[in-house]
């Protein structure tokens, strides 16, 4: 039996996925974003993880009517799970989207969340709300179950439909319905999970690794670069051990790895268990542009620069490499803090539209960009790197400083006139 599907929530995991079943069989797409919407139904997609092709070649109804949720009988739920202010799991926007589904809930439904939370959310708070909106009885008129999302953005290779796959539901049998569903789309490993809890642990555990092993490279930068040793040539000799894990130092933002630990320590702390190691991961990713400012400020002093009134450039703002996403970005930080210095600040960006984005500092053109005393290489777009130390030359003055957050240019090609920096 073919399940009539719809993917609530069209963002970057949302959408992949809707456009994936909708390849195969009629989708309905929901989103509360009209701009979103009517972009989509142009076939165009600003978070570039789907292409125009692609778009107009799968047979998904892009609607803001809650409505036609009610002919659907596969609900996939793709909304982003964030924090508050005070990092803790902002719960609201999955029980809004519960109860709007709730409220247009047919019998005999299954469905499904994909958004990233502690373990229980989705037995615990989001079946309640599913009940109270549609008058009906989970385990019985309807089901639910949990697949959690692994959408990387920006990346080309694994995609919704390559990336193994976990599924749960509330029995077997629903677990088992799930897994067919999904296997019309998904060409990699569909792996059953034991339960929806099990599902839901794995998947914010994922991330919490992730970040951890961030950390750990993070604070072997902090400690090398007291004792003057590159870090990169520490880890490119480490790596030759086989079983040496390839991580890097970074910056830490995004919707994922910079939130999802924080719904682990929530629970954990519910449960009268402090999470030391994870949270102090947490902590050391958060200082990283901190440590880079004052890097910048202890160069700039050492290369006799000016600090207060000097112009500093930042290349990239956004979250990740080739990825027009800014939730979270720690680049802000690092301009926040600079500017505390007195240091006037240009922006560019080369995935953002100059007009597209609200920010106090406006996001100039990068052939508008000046040569300044120092420029911070933050995200290294294709665009910055492509041609090597030839774009980025022009854009630091003689005996000017070139920060190389990710290391992403060759080192043994910086011209002479330029200090060079990377974690």
């Amino acid at each position: 039996m073919t399940r009539k599907i719809a993917v609530v929530g069209l963002g970057y995991v949302g959408l992949p996925v809707a456009v994936a079943f909708g390849q195969k069989q009629e989708v309905v797409g929901f989103d509360i974003n009209e701009e979103r919407i009517a972009a989509l139904k142009k076939h165009y997609d600003s978070t570039n993880e789907v292409t125009s092709e692609n778009l107009q070649k799968a047979n998904v109804a892009y609607t803001t009517d809650a409505k036609e949720l009610r002919e659907c009988d596969f609900i996939i739920v793709a909304i982003p799970t964030p924090i508050t202010d005070d990092k803790q799991p902002n719960l609201a926007p999955l029980i809004s989207v519960s109860e709007t589904i709730g409220a247009n809930l047919s019998k005999g439904t299954i469905v499904v969340y994909e958004s990233t939370v502690y373990p229980g959310v989705t037995e615990e708070e989001c079946i309640p709300v599913l009940e109270k909106y549609s008058k009906l009885k989970a385990g019985q008129d309807f089901y639910v179950g949990y697949s959690p999302e692994r959408i990387n953005p920006g990346d080309k290779k694994n995609t919704f439909s390559t990336i193994n796959k976990i599924v749960s539901g509330q029995t077997e049998q629903i677990t088992e319905i799930i897994y067919k569903t999904y296997k019309t789309v998904i060409q990699a490993e569909v792996f059953k999970a034991s339960s929806i809890k099990v599902a839901e642990a794995a998947k914010v555990i994922e991330n919490t690794q992730r970040d951890l092993n961030i950390a750990l490279m993070n604070e072997f930068a902090m400690i090398f670069d007291r004792l003057d040793i590159d870090t990169k040539e520490v880890l490119t000799a480490a790596k030759t051990k086989w079983n040496f894990l390839p991580f890097s130092p970074g910056l830490v933002g995004g919707h994922c790895i910079s939130v999802d630990p924080y719904y682990l320590t929530h629970k954990a702390q519910q449960l009268g268990y402090d999470p030391h190691m994870i949270l102090a991961g947490r902590r050391i990713n958060d200082g990283m542009s901190h440590f880079i400012v004052s890097s910048l400020i202890k160069k700039m002093i050492k290369a006799d620069l000016p600090i207060k009134n000097s112009v500093v450039t930042i290349l990239g703002i956004t979250f990740k490499e080739d990825v027009p996403d800014v939730r979270n970005s720690k680049v802000m930080d690092i301009i926040s803090e600079l500017k505390r210095y007195g240091i006037q600040v240009q922006i560019a960006d080369s995935m953002m539209e100059v007009e597209g984005i609200k920010m106090e500092d406006k996001l100039v053109p990068f052939e508008e960009l000046k040569p300044s005393q120092a420029v911070i290489l933050a995200v290294p777009h294709q665009q910055y790197i492509s041609s090597g130390w030839e774009t980025i030359e022009k854009l630091v003055l003689p005996n000017g400083i070139l920060m190389d957050v990710k290391g992403a240019l060759n080192s043994e090609e910086k011209p002479a006139n330029i200090h060079y920096w990377r974690l």
